[in-house]
């Protein structure tokens, strides 16, 4: 039953994703049927990502204080409002307000998923629960374009009805929620007083490891997001595919992120097995994973053709196999306090990324060319396998799940 706990887990970060990369799908289209330049589409994004750092923080002090069973199911309805609100948007402005509400709602995801994930496996399956969960992003993103290519036609506007499709997904999953998750899940402890929560969380975000991965998930970030959202503009206006070709590859590069972080779990679990530590095992795969984005340096030289999407492939596998070693780097933080590092760490992450689509947008603009943000957005996981060298000298101590 456990594991079909993280098949729900994965439905809910498949719906996530969905609601998220519409937008980025139908970028083309919206930006010309709505009169955006590059940067207003990166301000979108800029909006998005702060108002998602702003739901981390409040979500997860949240999941550590509240009962997930209900949390997790509200916060989802509420971005799949704003994915349906999306399509029925007319203006840039509107537009916003309906992206800043989604990131804002869609920030409650993770740190309920991982007090979900935290409770309910050991040390040494955790790695692998994380990969099961965070892989409904590559799902949700490969099914997108195929959705969008059956409902969008060449009509303006028909990319409206995407919207409001995909975003009455989230009812769906609610209902399968409040049937198959109540009572699994236990009530959140009572909190020592009010002093010591504060002492406590106040030596958690000074520790080195905080710092450590909040300098890895900022690397990670700029490798999964920039890539989330300026292929389809890199495809279409940078190398000259068309729409439906783009819209195709999608589906494959997601498959491909999909495949890396199945096997970035997988991998912590045999290497765990066969006797290495879960920390060190996690952390081979990391370094693994930051060789596969860094092929990012070939993008310059290479034309439209199948060397071209061979590379993306594999530099979007190794962005998404980025994900399950941060998560479980977090559950050995605290155990107490998983939502709020969670939450914590988030926010940190996207207030600090997210105005690089704005300065990649404004880049774009004057140079015409989107390569080499694309290129330094596949080193930056380096920074933090740099990070952990440093400041993650040694592993703490972890309890186990009753």
């Amino acid at each position: 039953m456990r594991w079909g706990v993280m098949g729900l887990l994965l439905l809910a970060t498949t719906i996530n994703y969905m609601d998220r990369v519409t937008l980025a799908n139908a970028s083309v289209r919206v930006t010309s049927e709505l009169g955006l330049s590059e940067t207003q589409y990166g301000h979108l994004e800029l909006a998005f990502g702060w108002a998602f750092a702003l739901g981390s923080l409040i979500f997860g002090r949240l999941a550590d204080r509240v009962r997930i069973e209900w949390l997790y199911p509200a916060v989802l309805l509420g971005w799949s409002a704003m994915g349906m609100a999306s399509g029925w948007t007319g203006s840039f402005h509107e537009l916003m307000v309906c992206r800043v509400l989604l990131g804002f709602f869609e920030a409650g995801h993770w740190p309920c998923a991982l007090k979900t994930t935290e409770a309910l496996l050991s040390q040494r399956e955790r790695t692998m629960g994380n990969s099961i969960l965070q892989s409904g992003a590559s799902i949700g993103a490969m099914i997108t374009p195929q959705i969008m290519l059956r409902l969008m036609d060449d009509q303006p506007g028909s990319w409206r009805r995407a919207f409001v499709v995909i975003g009455a997904l989230g009812i769906v999953w609610a209902l399968a929620w409040f049937v198959l998750m109540r009572g699994r899940l236990p009530a959140p402890k009572p909190e020592a007083a009010r002093g010591v929560v504060a002492a406590e969380l106040w030596a958690l975000v000074r520790s080195p490891r905080f710092v450590a991965l909040a300098i890895l998930i900022a690397g990670a970030q700029c490798a999964w997001h920039i890539n989330r959202v300026w292929l389809m503009k890199f495809l279409q206006t940078g190398r000259g595919y068309p729409e439906a070709e783009a819209l195709g590859f999608q589906t494959w590069y997601y498959l491909s992120t999909d495949v890396g972080c199945f096997a970035a779990g997988a991998l912590s679990l045999w290497l765990a097995r066969r006797g290495l530590d879960p920390h060190q095992a996690r952390r081979r795969v990391y370094l693994l994973a930051c060789g596969l984005t860094s092929l990012s340096l070939l993008l310059p030289s290479l034309a439209r053709g199948p060397g071209l999407l061979a590379v993306l492939l594999l530099i979007g596998a190794g962005a998404l196999a980025l994900f399950p070693c941060y998560y479980s780097f977090v559950q050995e933080l605290s155990v107490k306090h998983v939502g709020f590092a969670t939450g914590v760490l988030s926010m940190w992450v996207w207030l600090v990324t997210s105005p690089l689509h704005s300065v990649f947008g404004w880049v774009v603009d004057r140079v015409g060319s989107y390569d080499a943000g694309l290129v330094l957005a596949g080193l930056m996981p380096w920074m933090g396998a740099v990070a952990m060298w440093r400041l993650w000298r040694s592993r703490p101590a972890e309890t186990e799940p009753a």
